[in-house]
């Protein structure tokens, strides 16, 4: 009965964004691929069940978040046949993606740096660049309740904090403590970081390093190995509401929940084919309401979980084209505080945003497909 009421819960929970925010990501151009292949409207699920999600739009360059011009930018454009800078993916091989606020932070392993989408100011910019917050394999991303943003760094073997503007505020961590960081998870109030260390394939030290605000040492969360609160390969961490964390176990093709102090609470997940099952999963994030959404680069779609690892809902495809909900290589996922989700595909070098629809939108769509 409780799974039913957390599942119903979710199923209607609707959701707002703040109006400057929807009207620019709406004026979004459409990429070339959409304009070849028209194709039927992104929906999760698809009549004549209620649809709960819809494709908004993809992140990949500055042109993604302004709104168009008709002025002396587009007649520049047409006289010289040059493509407006705004036009320029910025970014080369996103690995992980975090949003609040209208500020989406999307890490760039190939370019050592952090790229923000700034949507409210409509300005895309760049950090991680300057000493001595430079960065060199930025692996993952989280953000706490100030919009403080903590990177993974696989080769400082750190976790760099920067500002919501991207300057440096410390490092926390380093060789003594993490072998291959890829991840990091905090506490809303900041007061718990979690880096998660996936360290070397011939390692034993397959584990999560907790530390305090300031950066000091707490304990050290599991060992390699199958059993409950062991580790094989963990890449990615979350934070619920709650306070429990979660952790993408990777090679052990589940998620693993602990509460604030360590203490192994649950697991869900198992190896296969069918929904529900992990393959090769990437991506982990909570939303406001606890549930659990995992990215997988081998189906190429993100699932979504209850708290007690009941599948709610699975999202997007493979796909050799990138059109909306279609997938090459899935990577880092997050959820903002609206209900969206910001899906990393790698091989087509973007960040999809998919919205939660209220019951009256999903309704409104199912009466017009009838």
């Amino acid at each position: 009965m409780a799974t039913d009421l957390r599942l119903l819960r979710f199923l209607r929970a609707p959701r707002f964004f703040v109006l400057a925010c929807t009207v620019l990501l709406a004026a979004c151009a459409v990429t070339p691929e959409q304009a070849a292949k028209p194709a039927k409207r992104a929906l999760w699920p698809q009549p004549p069940d209620r649809p709960r999600f819809v494709y908004e739009t993809v992140l990949r360059s500055a042109a993604d978040i302004r709104v168009p011009q008709k002025g002396t930018e587009k007649l520049m454009t047409e006289l010289t046949g040059l493509q407006s800078t705004a036009d320029t993916p910025v970014f080369e091989k996103p690995a992980a993606v975090a949003a609040r606020n209208g500020n989406i932070f999307v890490a760039d392993t190939r370019t050592r740096s952090i790229v923000v989408f700034d949507v409210p100011r409509r300005k895309v910019f760049r950090f991680g660049l300057r000493q001595p917050g430079t960065l060199q394999q930025p692996a993952g991303l989280a953000l706490d309740a100030e919009m403080n943003v903590y990177v993974a760094d696989s080769k400082r073997r750190q976790v760099i904090v920067y500002d919501q503007l991207g300057l440096f505020q410390r490092a926390i961590g380093g060789p003594a403590d993490l072998e291959r960081p890829t991840g990091v998870a905090v506490s809303p109030d900041g007061e718990r970081i979690y880096a998660i260390d996936r360290s070397d394939n011939e390692s034993d030290r397959h584990c999560v390093v907790v530390y305090d605000k300031e950066g000091t040492k707490l304990k050290v969360i599991g060992t390699r190995g199958r059993g409950d609160g062991q580790f094989n390969v963990p890449l990615q961490g979350a934070v619920a509401p709650d306070g429990t964390l979660y952790v993408l176990d990777s090679g052990n093709f589940r998620v693993q929940a602990f509460d604030r102090d360590g203490k192994f609470l649950r697991a869900f997940g198992s190896p296969g084919v069918n929904p529900g099952n992990l393959a090769r999963p990437r991506g982990i994030a909570v939303d406001d309401d606890g549930n659990i959404y995992v990215s997988d680069a081998s189906f190429n779609n993100f699932q979504i979980f209850s708290p007690d690892g009941q599948l709610l809902l699975t999202v997007g495809e493979a796909s050799r084209d990138s059109r909306p909900g279609q997938y090459g290589l899935l990577s880092g996922i997050s959820v903002d505080e609206t209900g969206r989700v910001y899906v990393v595909d790698q091989l087509f070098n973007k960040v999809e945003v998919i919205r939660r629809l209220s019951e009256a939108e999903g309704n409104k769509i199912l009466q017009a497909a009838k």
